[in-house]
C-alpha cells in the first residue's frame, strides 16, 4: 500500500450543499430560507429566544421556589464494618480514614454510619455519628469524638 491508494472511509465524504442552483436541486429558488423577511436576508442572526421585540416566554413566566442546594453540608459515608480495617485501640480519625482510602473526593466532612458491625474498640474522630453506629462503638468500649 502506498500513499496514493489511501481513501476516506465509505460515507465519510458528502458533497457541500449547493444553494441556488435551480427548481429541481431541491435547494433552489429562496435556498432553504423560505420566503421574505428578517431570515431571509444575508447576514440575518436573530438571538434565540428573541420574539421580534415581544417579551420573550423566559421573562413572561413568574419566576419562583428557592433551592437549598448551595447551602447544602455533603458528607463522605463511612460505614462501621469498613472500620474493621484498622486495628484493635487506635485512634481512627479524618487523616487516618483518607490514608485508608474510605474517604476520597471532596466533601464537608465524615459521618459514620452503623451499617454493619464494628468487632474491635475504636476512638473515632469524625464531623457525625449516626445514632446507630454510636452506640455500637460505645458498646464496645469505644469512643466516638465529634470533630468541628
Amino acid at each position: 500500500m502506498r500513499l496514493h491508494d489511501l481513501k476516506p472511509r465509505p460515507g465519510a465524504k458528502h458533497r457541500k450543499k449547493r444553494l441556488g442552483q435551480g427548481e429541481s436541486s431541491g435547494r433552489g429558488k429562496t435556498s432553504g430560507r423560505g420566503g421574505k423577511g428578517q431570515s431571509a436576508r444575508s447576514g440575518s442572526s436573530i438571538r434565540i429566544g428573541f420574539e421580534g421585540g415581544q417579551m420573550p416566554l423566559i421573562r413572561r413566566i413568574p419566576k419562583r421556589g428557592f433551592n437549598n442546594k448551595r447551602f447544602k453540608v455533603a458528607f463522605v459515608p463511612v460505614n462501621l464494618s469498613d472500620l474493621n480495617t484498622f486495628e484493635a485501640g487506635s485512634v481512627v480519625d479524618v487523616a487516618a480514614l483518607q490514608q485508608a482510602g474510605l474517604a476520597n473526593g471532596t466533601y464537608d466532612g465524615i459521618k459514620v454510619l452503623g451499617r454493619g458491625e464494628l468487632t474491635q474498640k475504636l476512638t473515632v474522630r469524625a464531623h457525625a455519628f449516626s445514632a446507630t453506629a454510636r452506640a455500637a462503638i460505645e458498646k464496645l468500649g469505644g469512643t466516638a469524638e465529634v470533630v468541628s
